[in-house]
């Protein structure tokens, strides 16, 4: 609700943010909050990794993991992640280090061959289109650019996509192939996917026969509180539906252990495997298992997962405290913006009232505050509200933190108040 102020007071406001703001740009800071990067001291729980494996080059069926082979990746590194991205192990790959990559190969696999239930190559089809719940995640979207996959924008809400629309788009328009989702602690604003809404993903009639939900749980084992958020197992559901073949399972180790040398899983039915195993087969001989086998000994089982998420909590907790601390401390009573108060993932969202989200981080990068850029949370960075900013707490230190959050309350206080005094 916007707060009702006289002129006077507003005119008051404005020249108070820009004193502020001058003093801010004086102070020559260089603050990057654009990526949700683990900082140094969250890669550091992940020491022991680079002295691993050790002597030992076998797994634990005897494979030698330093050889050629093994498309499926470690058993017993699919065993531990079972339970995390619920999948069952045997429809569980383990592969390369990077989730995205496997996003990428997924599509392009998808328009050079035929996808299980499709009458054709997507490439050979005059449109392929995806739907991109909003905010979303920008590297999503950069893939369906990169592809000319058109994007259609589906309005987000507490419970996940919006499923009256998502379920009326794909029912009446078969070109429409695939919706991204990050189900859990969604990229940006933290949401999680309620039951209801697993449940209508799973069983809604798609006009398309190879419609595909590309699930990317990134943040399935990122917890922020005492109470972990569980989602429904949508695997499962799809299989009980009678859509065995409808999603796409990715997740990575890159944010629990070392995000320069983690390891990306695929999970799906068994006929999608079976398509996927067949295209990786022409590209790679086998994934890095000398580097799942150190997971593996590094993370021994789930509970030894869980317990390295607590200590990765341990570091990013307070640093998700001080946002909301100081935005409710500088913004909180002046109506301007609201903001989200996740309880797992990487990022809070910033949402303002009357929009000018591309000036705001113009200022702050002036004053030496670099953020993402305003509309990146949008399909080719077009945000229609200009309202949007997301804010990566996890890298600066709690320090340099909390000194750009404040700066960029500053920068929310000058446009706004700028923008109502007219």
């Amino acid at each position: 609700m916007t707060t009702e102020l006289s002129p006077d007071s507003l005119t008051g406001l404005l020249e108070r943010a820009r004193q502020d703001y001058q003093d801010l740009a004086g102070r020559g800071l260089s603050l990057d909050l654009t990526r949700g990067k683990p900082a140094p001291e969250q890669l550091d729980l992940s020491e022991d990794l680079l002295s691993l494996p050790g002597g030992r080059h076998t797994a634990a069926d005897g494979t030698d993991v330093r050889n050629y082979g093994g498309l499926q990746g470690l058993a017993e590194l699919r065993e531990i992640f079972s339970d995390v991205l619920q999948v069952p192990a045997g429809q569980l790959l383990a592969l390369g280090n990077s989730s995205l990559e496997l996003m990428h190969d997924c599509l392009v696999h998808a328009l050079l061959s035929v996808v299980p239930g499709a009458e054709s190559r997507w490439v050979d089809q005059e449109r392929i289109a995806f739907l991109c719940p909003v905010p979303g995640y920008d590297r999503h979207f950069g893939l369906c650019e990169r592809f000319g996959i058109d994007m259609i924008p589906v309005p987000m809400t507490a419970e996940g996509p919006d499923m009256d629309v998502v379920e009326r788009l794909i029912a009446e328009d078969p070109t429409v192939k695939g919706i991204w989702c990050v189900p859990k602690y969604s990229n940006p604003d933290g949401v999680s996917y309620s039951d209801e809404t697993v449940a209508r993903l799973a069983s809604m009639q798609a006009a398309a026969p190879d419609f595909r939900i590309f699930w990317d749980n990134a943040y399935a084992a990122h917890h922020l509180t005492d109470e972990p958020v569980e989602i429904a197992d949508l695997l499962t559901a799809c299989a009980d539906a009678g859509n065995a073949d409808r999603v796409f399972v990715f997740g990575s180790t890159s944010k629990i252990t070392a995000a320069g040398s983690g390891v990306a899983f695929f999970g799906s039915s068994p006929a999608n495997l079976k398509w996927i195993l067949a295209n990786n087969a022409k590209r790679s001989i086998g994934p890095d298992k000398v580097n799942q086998l150190r997971h593996v000994m590094f993370l021994r089982d789930a509970d030894g997962v869980r317990a390295h998420m607590e200590r990765q909590r341990a570091l990013l907790q307070p640093k998700f405290e001080a946002v909301a601390r100081i935005l409710e401390a500088e913004l909180g009573s002046t109506g301007l913006a609201r903001w989200t108060d996740p309880k797992g993932g990487y990022f809070v969202t910033l949402e303002l009232t009357d929009g000018g989200a591309k000036e705001v981080v113009r200022r702050a990068a002036e004053a030496g505050i670099v953020l993402t850029p305003a509309g990146a949370t949008h399909p080719h960075g077009d945000d229609p509200r200009d309202a949007t900013i997301r804010i990566a707490p996890s890298y600066p230190s709690l320090t340099e933190l909390e000194q750009a959050i404040a700066g960029l309350a500053v920068c929310v206080r000058l446009v706004g108040y700028e923008q109502r005094v007219g």
